[in-house]
């Protein structure tokens, strides 16, 4: 469901999980880079309001919509309500994701549908829905993390549902190229989840090259960098610090 108004002409950004977070960040500067947003939420309708509230004030149109991308018809539902809305759809960052601890020998059928259902599926079926709307020189960009890379006992359904959307990038930027870009980012610790205890951060902060937390802003520039890198695409860009060196 969307707020009322008429279509715009600036290009439209479509940032799923933009109420909080990462996802919030990634909104406000697509807002700033001359873009419309989309703000997809699914339980943070608040959060959403204030992130719609933080582009009004940069000049930057927002629209809500909210809506459980772990269903199945919800993915290509958001996308026609955004089109229908907005009159376009030029960028998708498919951020919306679920990190739940799912220790081994715990997980339950449910536990990996639930994680699998909303990292991977909903961006499939997202820019499976967007791809007839996108124009030439449209972009999508999934948000994967470093549990592409490496093994996260603790986090395996979690890892697949990364792994796996960064072979769906690649796979979606042969089906859609020329017309379509797709790409994706792999932040590092840029957000600590949350409960994480502190000693584990701090071995995590020590073990990091940088020797510093990256920022959702650091993401941000990611994302701004592939938007308008007109010759990249099925490319996945990590921005960790240079924990991924360490291997």
């Amino acid at each position: 469901m969307s707020d009322s108004g008429s279509a715009t002409a600036r290009p439209v950004a479509l940032v799923t999980g933009a109420g909080r977070r990462v996802g919030r960040s990634l909104a406000l500067a697509l807002g700033s880079h001359g873009h419309d947003i989309a703000v997809h939420y699914h339980a943070s309708r608040a959060a959403a309001d204030e992130t719609a509230a933080l582009l009004a004030r940069d000049g930057a149109g927002a629209r809500l919509f909210g809506g459980d991308l772990g269903t199945a018809e919800a993915p290509g539902q958001l996308v026609e309500d955004v089109v229908a809305a907005m009159g376009r759809l030029d960028v998708v960052v498919n951020s919306a994701a679920v990190m739940a601890r799912t220790p081994f020998g715990e997980i339950t059928a449910d536990a990996w549908d639930s994680v699998l259902h909303l990292n991977l599926r909903a961006p499939f079926l997202i820019a499976q829905a967007a791809a007839k709307y996108l124009p030439g020189g449209g972009v999508i960009i999934n948000i994967a993390d470093l549990s592409a890379f490496e093994t996260w006992p603790g986090y395996i359904p979690h890892g697949v549902s990364k792994a796996a959307l960064v072979h769906l990038t690649e796979s979606l930027a042969r089906v859609l190229a020329p017309r379509v870009r797709v790409n994706a980012v792999a932040p590092g610790t840029v957000l600590l989840p949350e409960g994480w205890d502190p000693a584990s951060a701090e071995r995590l902060l020590k073990t990091t090259p940088l020797k510093r937390w990256g920022t959702p802003e650091d993401v941000a520039k990611a994302v701004l960098f592939l938007v308008d890198a007109s010759y990249v695409t099925g490319e996945t860009l990590i921005v960790d610090g240079g924990r991924h060196v360490r291997r």
